[in-house]
């Protein structure tokens, strides 16, 4: 892989989008490294448990590279086309994966790289990150899951005064708004806390992976649906080892040592 860096950290595996040059901006070959990737994170020899996903250098990712675009053969095929052959196929994998994501935002976040940062579960954020839906400034719409994930994080109003002026949001603003669990002074303490919240949800029970499950299905669920959902989830997060460590652990007042099983 060149476009992308994959490094496992103790249970973490720490991704970064690794095109500095044009901050971290998405072309074909990343896109291939990206999905190369997420198999290497979902191999269990590899046992990570948490997946960290931030940018090298001074960004984060800054959406498509319109320039690698612009090289490729076939510029008359649909605008769609590459969505649904290349990204919707990744994102549907990050969506599915059983483990909590962490995003860092390390500077801009703009087009897909901000659908790609509002994947994280957690997303944190140094103050000289920003977001921006920059589609509109080229003549095209959000796309990324975009138009899914910001109005139910900032709301409708928000969601299309974002989308439609397209303007920075800087991360304390999206702090203040939602968008951002935790923001950080600079980078330096963005990394620091990003990866201590990794290794937290690394360590944590196998009822996280279900969490997400639970709360990814909700807004296509009724509500007797999902509470059927939390049924079934449950049953299965109380079959699992870890519940039987965590209410051993509680019972002994001490930590618990949770394997992810």
């Amino acid at each position: 892989m060149e476009r992308m860096a994959l490094e496992f950290v103790g249970n973490v595996a720490v991704l970064k989008f690794n095109h500095p040059e044009v901050m971290n901006a998405v072309g074909q070959q990343m896109l291939g490294d990206f999905a190369e990737a997420v198999e290497a994170i979902k191999d269990p020899a590899n046992g990570a448990r948490c997946l960290l996903l931030t940018g090298e250098g001074r960004g984060f990712c800054a959406g498509a590279n319109l320039q690698d675009d612009a090289k490729r053969e076939g510029k008359a095929k649909p605008a769609g086309s590459a969505l649904r052959n290349f990204y919707h196929p990744l994102m549907f994998e990050l969506r599915s994966l059983e483990m909590p994501i962490v995003t860092a935002v390390n500077g801009a976040a703009a087009g897909v790289g901000m659908s790609f940062a509002m994947l994280g579960d957690i997303v944190c954020a140094s103050k000289s990150g920003f977001f921006l839906q920059a589609f509109a400034r080229i003549g095209l719409i959000p796309d990324g899951g975009s138009t899914f994930m910001l109005p139910r994080l900032v709301g409708w109003g928000r969601a299309m005064e974002l989308s439609m002026l397209a303007e920075r949001l800087p991360a304390e603003q999206a702090h203040e708004w939602g968008l951002v669990n935790r923001l950080f002074e600079d980078n330096a303490a963005l990394m620091e806390g990003a990866m201590g919240i990794a290794q937290k949800l690394a360590n944590g029970p196998r009822s996280l992976t279900l969490i997400r499950k639970a709360y990814w299905q909700t807004w296509q669920n009724s509500f007797e649906q999902q509470l059927e959902l939390e049924a079934q989830l449950q049953n299965e997060a109380g079959a699992s080892s870890d519940f039987g460590e965590g209410v051993k652990a509680f019972l002994e007042k001490r930590d618990a040592a949770f394997s992810g099983q």
